[in-house]
């Protein structure tokens, strides 16, 4: 009811102040001709144009700010704030995701902290965006959670002058959820700023972010029996009995960072030489918590995760630090293109403050792992016409080898129709946390020296008015991974003992997604179809066959244009397969064969609005668990979310 008096308070005079005598295209925000903003003009004042308000990636790649309100725009419409599609989330907001297409993975040759379940909510370097703008440009997110608190995401920003803008930005999150300790709480801040003299001798781009990912942890249900059994008693999932209710995992990080460049020659000609520099300094803190060690299980007490060296109240602490230079020397042509050479610097300590001794007291698993890392390496860009491609090979010239062959091709046939191409090759270093890591859970240290993983992946992309498709085949060599070790005895009491293991074996991967949108009048029917393919000797690299999105909807225009309608229904469904589980002591998902996740279905609703520069987002997600059976986990003893009606919006100022 609180929502909806909401909507109402925020629509009705939205449309009573819209129907006034404004020209029709002032409603218009996809025009480039109309005007972006709501203000009263002077008869011959300056009009911005929409395509003034730039986003600018760290690659220079540019879009424009987009308020359109479209099917891909409520996709986008999460705490992401990008289409999850492949990602498969928990019952609370902020909490991992189970990753369902492979093909989304990232890789970098560069060893990071790890506990890459904590890290799906962080923004890397490479995520921030910059921007220039005609004037301020403000957007507020929100939306509601689970249970008490709410999701908001502010942003601003503003050219001082036009080659200096400045931006902040503050999203913070706090979901109760609706098991027992299940609270999330995040802070994300980032400021930055990106300059260039007026003629471009000199730019600069930089940024600084502090995050803090707080999660309370369960460890999952321990009676999956309760929950499929549709006894309405369970329905309150708070009846439901957890392995742990005060435990908690807390990830923190710092970052500065800047990028420049300095044309040598003092006028831009058809020759120019250019000196650059990267820097990256960045550390991360990664804590586990749990003041109760015994878990119950049923009205007996269990060691959930082995025995450990203290009674109560363990306190596991993890830190690192980085610091990336990277300096190089460019020759650009305007006939054969860019040229890049450089050389850079990573250096990073992952440490603990405390050393693990054997029983004969020789040291069994370290305090610190440090690594420093140099490359020299090249990169060649080239944009003509149709073309556009950028080719970059590094390797390492240190004790700890790595190499990076990376190839990107796009050919735009026309407006309509382009193609991508990709070739990566990467020999990448162990993440820090799969060769050492220490716990006050006996079994849960280990000091390990495993080989580089070798990743050789090819992807096309195609897209056209008709299909959109990708394709990618990756091979996989010396793969890293989390396995369960838990002996028969342990199991039959409810004990996990989790460590890393690398797999000797080749696994190939091959996925095929397809997109394509079909339109009758008013109506629309969207479709995403993925299919996966995984050959391997074991079942280390596990994902569904067969992964579906489907949404059905209605569009229209209102009140003289002034209101636009969207609403529908989206389908979402995956074949079943041995999900990958979650241990929050470490902060990874793991592979196990014991239980199967998948197959049943999930439908949301959603009715969409825009008056002017305002999207207003309401949708019933997953509404048919209210009648259908309770068979739906995100990964073994981790139920996926539960019929809840959420509420939400995106607001856009133009000043």
């Amino acid at each position: 009811m609180r929502i909806l008096f909401f909507l109402y308070l925020l629509v009705v005079p939205s449309l009573l102040f819209s129907q006034g005598g404004a020209p029709k295209k002032s409603l218009d925000m996809n025009s480039q001709y109309s005007s972006i903003t709501d203000t009263v003009k002077k008869k011959k004042a300056l009009v911005a144009k929409i395509d003034q308000y730039q986003i600018v990636t760290i690659e220079h790649d540019t879009t424009i700010v987009d308020t359109s309100l479209t099917l891909k725009s409520d996709y986008r419409h999460n705490y992401l704030r990008k289409d999850n599609f492949g990602l498969l989330p928990f019952a609370n907001i902020g909490q991992p995701y189970n990753t369902l297409q492979y093909s989304l993975t990232n890789f970098s040759p560069f060893p990071d902290i790890g506990f890459l379940g904590k890290h799906f909510d962080y923004l890397y370097a490479e995520e921030i965006n910059y921007y220039h703008v005609a004037t301020p440009l403000t957007e507020l997110f929100f939306n509601t959670t689970m249970g008490k608190g709410q999701n908001v995401d502010s942003f601003i920003t503003l050219n001082t002058s036009k080659n200096l803008n400045f931006f902040g930005a503050y999203r913070g999150l706090r979901s109760e959820g609706k098991y027992i300790n299940q609270l999330t709480s995040v802070g994300n801040f980032r400021i930055g700023a990106s300059y260039n003299t007026t003629d471009k001798r000199y730019i600069l781009y930089l940024h600084y972010a502090y995050q803090d990912i707080l999660n309370e942890e369960n460890g999952g249900i321990t009676t999956p029996d309760d929950f499929e059994s549709g006894n309405p008693d369970y329905k309150n999932r708070q009846r439901l009995e957890v392995y742990l209710t005060d435990a908690e995992s807390f990830l923190k990080g710092n970052r500065l960072f800047f990028d420049h460049a300095f044309r040598v020659n003092p006028k831009e000609a058809s020759n120019n030489l250019y000196v650059t520099h990267q820097f990256n300094f960045e550390n991360k803190f990664f804590e586990y918590k749990q003041p109760t060690v015994l878990s119950t299980v049923e009205g007996r007490s269990v060691q959930r995760f082995g025995e450990s060296y203290v009674t109560s109240n363990i306190k596991d602490q993890t830190h690192f630090e980085k610091l990336y230079n990277k300096v190089g020397l460019t020759y650009e042509n305007t006939l054969l293109g860019k040229f890049n050479f450089f050389i850079d610097d990573y250096r990073s300590n992952y440490k603990y403050y405390r050393i693990i001794l054997d029983n004969d007291g020789n040291v069994a698993v370290n305090d610190n792992l440090y690594r420093e890392v140099n490359n020299i390496g090249g990169q060649y860009e080239y944009q003509k016409n149709k073309w556009n491609g950028t080719f970059l090979f590094t390797r390492s010239i240190t004790k700890e080898t790595i190499s990076d062959l990376d190839a990107k091709l796009k050919y735009n046939l026309n407006e309509k129709i382009q193609f991508d191409f990709r070739y990566q090759n990467i020999s990448k270093l162990p993440n820090n946390n799969y060769e050492l890591y220490q716990s006050s859970y006996i079994q849960y240290n280990w000091g390990n020296d495993f080989k580089n993983e070798k990743i050789n992946s090819f992807s096309g992309k195609i897209y056209t008015p008709w299909l959109n498709g990708e394709v990618q085949y990756t091979v996989l060599n010396d793969h890293l991974y989390f396995e369960d070790v838990s002996t028969d005895a342990q199991k039959a009491v409810n004990t996990q003992i989790i460590n890393p293991a690398q797999y000797g074996s080749t696994i190939n991967y091959l996925s095929i997604k397809a997109g394509r949108e079909f339109k009758f009048g008013d109506f629309g029917f969207d479709n995403t179809l993925l299919f996966q393919k995984v050959t391997q000797s074991d079942q280390i690299l596990n994902v569904p066959d067969f992964v579906t999105r489907n949404t059905f909807y209605y569009s229209s225009h209102f009140f003289k244009k002034a209101l636009y309608l969207q609403t529908g229904i989206i389908f979402s469904y995956f074949t079943e397969y041995y999900g990958n589980d979650y241990n929050p002591v470490i902060g990874e998902f793991f592979v196990q064969d014991t239980k199967k996740i998948g197959n049943y279905p999930v439908f949301d609703f959603f009715l969409n609005a825009r008056i002017r520069q305002t999207r207003i987002y309401l949708k019933a997600e997953h509404f048919n668990s209210a009648f259908s059976q309770s068979n739906y986990y995100a990964a073994p003893n981790n139920p996926y979310r539960d019929f809840v009606i959420r509420f939400g919006l995106v607001w856009n100022f133009f000043q």
